[in-house]
């Protein structure tokens, strides 16, 4: 019988045969897979800094967008604390890194213009570089040659617009780093935009937890999307940038304009998380600390990680037992989650095991030794 859903469940039950169907469940067991990496997400400073604004009288909602009634008090102080914070000239607040990587992508990168996009960038940036007005080319993965060529080969075609380069600092599915350092340079010599989203890197590296990109900040042509929904805690995004950006993002960007205010809540609880890395830096050290012991066990037994972060891609392949594996590893109480495509290659099934203060050396040795056990065991 041919109904308006026929099209959608053929598209599922092709999933389903592939082993890619995917489904939504709850946070069971010790803690492999959220990105709660600072363990700030439940911390009493922050619920204590929410029930204070609460009995204040910050409203829940923010009412409208920020061009109407939408603007308050605790947006603007986030803002002006989160630029003095990460040292940049300004900052704007958004509802979540998804978006505040569409909009950015979808605002400032002009007609005539070439945005080059790293492979493996977050699916946002790509998402936002095919909606947007420039022509956009992508490029190897960590491949500073790959985006000088295609640089020059656009120019060699006529191009004379402006370059953007766009990467994550620490990336989410290899937990490996991009070369900042020779980025700026590009960047410099190309008169280009360089465009950094920090997600998995703000709050665990750089002085204070200000990033990867601290060292470059302040720069015109550079523009930092942190998330706030990681090691922070809450939920959200900010864009450190200069003044003439953040004003045209103000004037021009349909996701800013249309949209409701973030929560004044997030907003509040975003300033406490700022002001808890600026307080509390020996958080970042026991990270550190349990990054290096995992990525040590892991080598002893034999399974070394081509990631040296708190992101560990632990690659099995076939999508079906990378979903096995991450099954056994939920039945013996750790909290690992397979990803497969199109989140990454085809044939690169992988667990995505995630390093967090929520977890101590002794957990991280017990998920090692289960990790090992189920590997050469009853999921081959």
């Amino acid at each position: 019988m041919n109904t308006p859903l026929n099209g959608y469940v053929a598209a599922l039950k092709a999933l389903h045969e592939d082993d890619r169907l995917r489904g939504l469940k709850p946070p069971k067991g010790t803690d492999f897979a959220s990105s709660d990496y600072l363990a700030l997400a439940s911390a009493p400073r922050m619920k204590k800094a929410l029930f204070t604004a609460l009995e204040v009288g910050t409203p829940i909602g923010a009412g409208g967008s920020r061009l109407l009634r939408g603007n308050c008090e605790e947006h603007e102080a986030l803002e002006a604390d989160a630029a003095r914070f990460f040292r940049a000239e300004t900052a704007l607040f958004f509802g979540g890194g998804y978006i505040a990587n569409f909009a950015v992508l979808t605002t400032l990168p002009q007609q005539g213009d070439l945005l080059v996009l790293d492979a493996l960038a977050h699916a946002s940036l790509h998402e936002g570089a095919r909606a947007g007005r420039a022509e956009f080319q992508i490029s190897g993965h960590n491949d500073v040659q790959s985006i000088e060529d295609t640089i020059g080969a656009w120019r060699a075609r006529g191009g004379k617009g402006r370059v953007w380069i766009v990467v994550e600092s620490l990336y989410s599915m290899d937990g490996d780093f991009a070369p900042l350092k020779d980025l700026v340079a590009i960047a410099e010599r190309q008169e280009a935009f360089l465009i950094v989203d920090e997600a998995h890197a703000t709050g665990v590296y750089g002085e204070q937890g200000r990033g990867l990109t601290a060292p470059y900040e302040g720069r015109e042509n550079l523009l930092v999307i942190h998330t706030c929904g990681k090691a922070l805690g809450a939920a959200g995004a900010l864009i450190t940038a200069s003044g003439v950006l953040r004003d045209f993002m103000v004037n021009q960007c349909r996701p800013f304009i249309c949209a409701t205010a973030p929560s004044p809540l997030m907003a509040v609880a975003v300033r406490e998380a700022i002001l808890i890395l600026q307080e509390e830096p020996e958080r970042q050290r026991p990270l550190i600390e349990l990054v290096d012991f995992a990525h040590r066990q892991l080598a002893v037994c034999g399974r070394a990680s081509s990631s040296n972060s708190q992101i560990i891609p632990y690659i099995v392949g076939d999508n079906a037992r990378a979903m096995r594996l991450a099954s056994a590893l939920q039945a013996r109480g750790f909290d690992i989650r397979g990803i497969r495509p199109p989140t990454v290659p085809v044939e690169r099934a992988r667990l995505r095991i995630s390093l967090t203060l929520n977890v101590g050396q002794d957990d991280v040795s017990d998920m090692i030794d289960a990790l090992v056990e189920e590997t050469w065991g009853n999921v081959q």
